[in-house]
């Protein structure tokens, strides 16, 4: 199978040339065979170009402007078609060829053909990175699940210490105040003790004191 791209060697418009000198840099970079057919210097190659294009990707006045694609008969499409199929890397579906083995193009057209592979860079449709970052996920998500019970008792353990410290301080502050009291009760008795022993200071000298005075004076 041939590609054959029809341009116009003399054309006047920029726009045109950058749009061929795209097309067929684009082809040789990817080795492609392809045959470019002149319209602007063989009336014949303007004559099929016009005759094969398809009348819906014709313009309005009718005239479609190089560059065009053809594989052998069968029409691929123009600059614009082209450029969209080279954003989403399907060139060779674009030009009708196979894509070479091992090419981004050729992972994607053999899982449409054949679907998910066991053993290959995709399973289930989704690939290495994505199954990795899953996996991640459940991990996490399995993580939590566990963690959660423990994080619970740590948490309860933690109020059951705070709880028993608190308990442990009123304990320690009414002991602390029963043996405050118990000294000031004791305090207080060796007080009255004393006193009613001995009474007021000075009190028994003062009396005999004053008997022996009476006794002088009579």
């Amino acid at each position: 199978m041939v590609i054959k791209v029809f341009l116009a060697s003399s054309s006047g418009s920029t726009a045109i040339k950058k749009k061929q000198q795209d097309v067929l840099g684009f082809l040789e970079a990817l080795k492609v065979d392809y045959a470019p057919l002149d319209i602007a210097c063989n009336e014949d190659n303007r004559m099929w170009m016009r005759e094969n294009v398809p009348v819906e990707k014709k313009p309005t006045n009718g005239i479609p402007l190089p560059p065009q694609i053809f594989n052998e008969e069968s029409y691929c499409g123009d600059y614009e078609t082209f450029f969209d199929a080279k954003e989403d890397n399907a060139v060779y579906a674009f030009l009708g060829l196979p894509p070479p083995p091992g090419s981004k193009e050729a992972k994607e057209a053999y899982l449409l053909e054949n679907g998910p592979v066991e053993n290959g860079t995709i399973v289930n449709g989704t690939d290495d990175a994505e199954d990795e970052e899953n996996l991640e996920a459940e991990e996490e998500n399995i993580d939590d699940d566990t963690l959660a019970p423990v994080k619970e008792e740590e948490a309860q353990e933690e109020a059951e210490d705070e709880e028993a410290k608190e308990e442990e301080e009123l304990r320690q502050l009414e002991i602390t105040d029963g043996v405050q009291h118990g000294r000031h009760n004791i305090a207080n008795t060796v007080i009255r003790f004393t006193y009613g022993r001995r009474g007021p200071r000075g009190g028994g000298r003062r009396r005999s004191d004053r008997g022996s005075r009476a006794g002088r004076r009579g």
